[in-house]
C-alpha cells in the first residue's frame, strides 16, 4: 500500500520482489502495526521521500540475506522499528545518541516500510521478537511500545504518572509503570469512555478527559497525544519540579501559558526516536511482565481504513495490519 501524494488514499501496488544487498535482509511480514507516525506521513505532517510505502511496526521471517547480513538467520522471526539506519559518524552516534543521528534513514518514511508483503531492513537495526508474542501482538511494541518505554525513561523515578492520550503507546506503558510500582492516570478524549474502561481494565488508578483534574498531583506527564494544547495543561497537573514528556514526532503549536505555570522548576522536554538499546531492553522487559497488547487485525488493503479509524480516534489499544 503506497502512498503518492500527502493527503490521498494509499494505493495498492504490485512491485518485482527485491534481492537484498549488503548487510540487508529481505523478511516475509507477518504483521505490521498502524501508528500515528503513519498517519503523520499519509497527511502531510511530517515530509519525506515519496512514493513510499509507511509502516514501522513490522514483524516477520526471514526469507534471504545480503552477503554481509549478520545475526539472523533464514525463517528466523524479526522485527523492525522506526530507526531503519544511522550515519555512524556524526557526533550523535559517535556518544551513544543514535536516535538523534545528522543522517538518519527512519522505516516507513525514508525507506519503504511494512504495509506490504515483504520489505528490506538493515540487519544491524532489526530487533529478535520473543516468543511470548504471536506476530499481530508483537508489533505494536515495535514504535508504540518502544517510544512509550523511551518516553516513561524520561519521565524519571517519580510514582505519580500521568499519560495523556490512551491509545497504542499510553495502554501499552501503562501496563510498564504498573509493573514498576508506580501509580498511572489516564487521560483521553471527552467522552471515550472505552479508552477510560481499557485504562481501569489494565490498573490504572484513574480515567477521565483530559481537561480534568487528576485526583493528585503528578510527579510527570507524558503526552502521546498530538495536542499542543495539552502541554499547558499538563504542566498544570504536575508537581513542584515535576516533568511533562512530549513524546509525538508531530504536535499542533503549543499555546502561550503564563510563567507561573512552568514556575518552580517544572520542565518540558521532547522525546527522539529510539536507540537500539531501547529495543533490546523493552523487548526483554515487555517479555517478563508479560505486555498484553489489545489489537484489531485488518487485512493489508484495509490499510486506509486503519488510517481513518486512527484519524478519528475510534481506536481502543493498536490496529495491526496483515498481509
Amino acid at each position: 500500500m503506497q502512498l503518492d501524494t500527502p493527503g490521498r488514499a494509499l494505493g495498492m501496488v504490485e512491485r518485482p520482489m527485491p534481492i537484498p544487498e549488503g548487510r540487508d535482509l529481505l523478511i516475509e511480514i507477518g504483521a505490521c502495526g498502524v501508528c500515528r507516525t503513519d498517519l503523520h506521513v499519509v497527511d502531510g505532517d511530517i515530509h519525506g521521500h515519496l512514493p513510499i510505502v509507511p509502516g514501522h511496526e513490522i514483524v516477520g521471517r526471514v526469507a534471504a540475506l545480503g552477503p554481509e547480513a549478520k545475526g539472523f538467520a533464514l525463517g528466523g522471526r524479526i522485527g523492525v522499528p522506526w530507526l531503519g539506519q544511522t550515519c555512524g559518524r556524526c557526533r550523535y552516534c559517535r556518544s551513544d545518541q543514535e536516535n538523534l543521528c545528522d543522517d538518519p534513514v527512519f522505516t516507513g518514511f525514508s525507506r519503504d516500510g511494512g504495509f506490504a508483503s515483504h520489505v528490506v531492513a538493515d540487519a544491524r537495526f532489526c530487533l529478535p521478537i520473543p516468543d511470548a508474542f504471536d506476530d499481530a501482538h508483537a508489533a505494536p511494541l515495535l514504535c508504540a511500545g518502544l517510544i512509550g518505554y523511551r518516553s516513561l525513561g524520561m519521565a524519571g523515578d517519580g510514582t505519580e504518572i500521568g499519560l495523556y492520550g490512551f491509545g497504542a503507546a499510553a495502554h501499552i506503558v501503562a501496563q510498564v509503570a504498573i509493573w514498576q510500582g508506580r501509580t498511572v492516570y489516564a487521560f483521553t478524549r471527552e467522552g471515550d469512555e472505552a479508552g477510560q474502561k481499557l485504562a481501569r481494565a489494565l490498573g490504572c488508578a484513574w480515567a477521565g478527559a483530559s481537561g480534568k483534574t487528576p485526583p493528585t498531583e503528578l510527579d510527570a506527564a507524558i503526552i502521546f497525544a498530538p495536542v499542543g494544547a495539552l502541554v499547558p495543561t499538563a504542566l498544570r497537573a504536575v508537581r513542584k519540579g515535576g516533568r511533562v514528556v512530549c513524546a509525538g514526532i508531530h504536535m499542533s503549536d503549543i499555546p502561550g501559558f503564563p510563567y507561573v505555570d512552568l514556575w518552580e522548576e517544572r520542565s518540558i522536554r521532547s522525546v527522539a526516536n529510539l536507540t537500539r538499546e531501547d529495543g533490546a531492553a523493552f523487548l526483554d522487559i515487555a517479555a517478563r511482565i508479560p505486555v498484553r497488547t489489545h489489537v484489531t487485525v485488518l487485512p493489508l488493503g484495509d490499510a486506509n481504513t486503519a488510517l481513518d479509524r486512527l484519524r478519528a480516534g475510534e481506536v481502543d489499544g493498536a490496529i495491526v495490519l496483515c498481509p
